[in-house]
């Protein structure tokens, strides 16, 4: 900020420095179906969001067989299909999610660094059109009890409560269903 004299001809000019500050630029966020090298990072994100964000609500035995340490990348790679969708920001996977044809959300998982910033509304909304476009009648999932709040806030109804295994653990989630 500031000023600044200039002449032009025999006429002197006062010009006034300005100075605005730049907010960062936001980060370039895409929206795509799976592709062939993304099972890697998918896996790594599904574990990491179990680890960091699910432990508030299970034991630390419940996450650790939740998070499958000894699934391979190869494994989680032939579970991968054309209707796995996946969000970057800046080239990097941080969210995805697995549809079935009959509306059925298998996965739905958001970094624990990126949650809260509108990645996960993004997905579902997707999620949404896709099944409808499909002819599904509505959506449902097996929702943790950590992401109820999300799936409620984005018009899904608790079905039932259940305990499922997950190795040698059970783990309470809900079905959850989302009627069009």
């Amino acid at each position: 900020m500031g000023e600044d004299l200039f002449q032009l001809g025999r006429t002197v000019y006062e010009d006034w420095l300005l100075q605005r500050d730049v907010q960062p630029a936001r980060p370039l966020v895409t929206l795509r179906r799976c592709r062939s090298g993304d099972a890697g990072p998918i896996l790594a994100l599904f574990r990491d969001t179990i680890r960091r964000v699910n432990r508030r609500d299970y034991t630390a035995a419940q996450v650790e067989a939740w998070a499958q340490p000894d699934l391979t990348v190869h494994a989680w790679s032939a579970r991968l299909r054309d209707a796995t969708f996946v969000v970057e920001a800046d080239g990097q996977i941080v969210a995805f999610a697995e549809l079935d044809p009959d509306g059925h959300i298998d996965c739905f998982f958001c970094h624990a660094d990126w949650q809260g910033q509108g990645l996960g509304s993004l997905l579902m909304e997707h999620l949404v059109c896709e099944a409808r476009a499909a002819g599904a009648e509505s959506l449902y999932a097996e929702v943790s009890l950590t992401a109820r709040p999300f799936f409620e806030r984005k018009g899904f109804a608790v079905e039932a409560q259940q305990e499922v295994p997950v190795g040698k653990q059970r783990l309470t989630n809900f079905r959850m269903r989302r009627r069009f």
